[in-house]
C-alpha cells in the first residue's frame, strides 16, 4: 500500500503542473466570536490531485478584550484591546476519491508567523510584544462540480496552534470552515477556444 501511495505521488510531481491560484477567507471562532481568515495561495497542481504551494492570511475581523490601563494623565480607564496576527502558510491537498461531480481531499496546512494586541490611547496605538505563532491545520474538503467550469466546496479543519501559552490554548485553537466558489479559468478557456493549440495540446475541457 505505501508503495503504491509512493507510485503515485511520483507520478504526480513527473506530470505537467498548472498554476493555483487563489484569493479565500476561512471562518472560525476566536474568543467566543464569528472571525474570518483572508488569505492569498499560490502554487502548483499536479492532475489536478495534488496541490501544494505557500500563501500569506490575516485576522481580517477585529477581535477585541476590554483591558484596564492608565493613560499618559495618571487616569485609569478602560479601553477595547484588539488581537492581530499573520502568518505565511504552506499547504498541500491530496485528492482520494472523485467522481464525475463529487471530489474528496485532505487539505493539511502549516502556517508560522506573528500575534500581537493593540488598543488606542487618544492619538496613540499601543502594541503589544509580538509572539511567534506556530500552527497546524488538518481537515477535509468535499467538492461539487456544477459544470465542467464551476463549483462549490467546504473545507472543514481543525485549527492547533502549536505554541504552548496559555493565550494561544485557550483563543487560537479552533474549527475551520472554508466555503468556496471554485471557477475553473483553464477549463473556460478549453471550451471557448477548443481548436487553439493551446487547447489540442493541455484540453480540451473535462469532468
Amino acid at each position: 500500500m505505501k508503495g503504491q501511495f509512493l507510485d503515485t505521488f511520483k507520478v504526480f510531481l513527473n506530470s505537467k503542473p498548472s498554476i493555483d491560484a487563489r484569493l479565500e477567507s476561512r471562518y472560525s471562532f476566536l474568543n467566543h466570536n464569528a472571525t474570518k481568515v483572508s488569505g492569498i495561495r499560490l502554487g502548483l497542481s499536479f492532475r489536478r490531485k495534488l496541490r501544494v504551494g505557500i500563501g500569506y492570511s490575516w485576522l481580517d475581523t477585529p477581535v477585541g478584550d476590554s483591558k484596564l490601563i492608565t493613560d499618559a494623565s495618571g487616569n485609569t480607564k478602560y479601553v477595547e484591546d484588539y488581537l492581530k496576527f499573520g502568518y505565511i502558510c504552506y499547504y498541500a491537498d491530496f485528492v482520494f476519491h472523485k467522481t464525475k461531480r463529487w471530489q474528496l481531499s485532505v487539505p493539511i496546512q502549516v502556517g508560522t508567523g506573528l500575534y500581537w494586541t493593540q488598543y488606542r490611547d487618544g492619538s496613540k496605538t499601543i502594541k503589544s510584544k509580538q509572539r511567534l505563532l506556530l500552527f497546524y491545520e488538518p481537515g477535509i474538503t468535499v467538492q461539487f462540480k456544477i459544470t465542467k467550469w464551476c463549483g462549490l466546496g467546504l473545507d472543514v479543519c481543525a485549527r492547533l496552534a502549536l505554541r504552548n501559552t496559555k493565550y494561544v490554548g485557550t483563543k487560537l485553537n479552533s474549527f475551520v470552515l472554508a466555503p468556496k466558489l471554485l471557477i475553473w479559468l483553464d477549463q473556460i478557456f478549453y471550451m471557448t477556444f477548443p481548436k487553439s493549440k493551446i487547447t489540442q495540446k493541455f484540453g480540451p475541457a473535462y469532468w
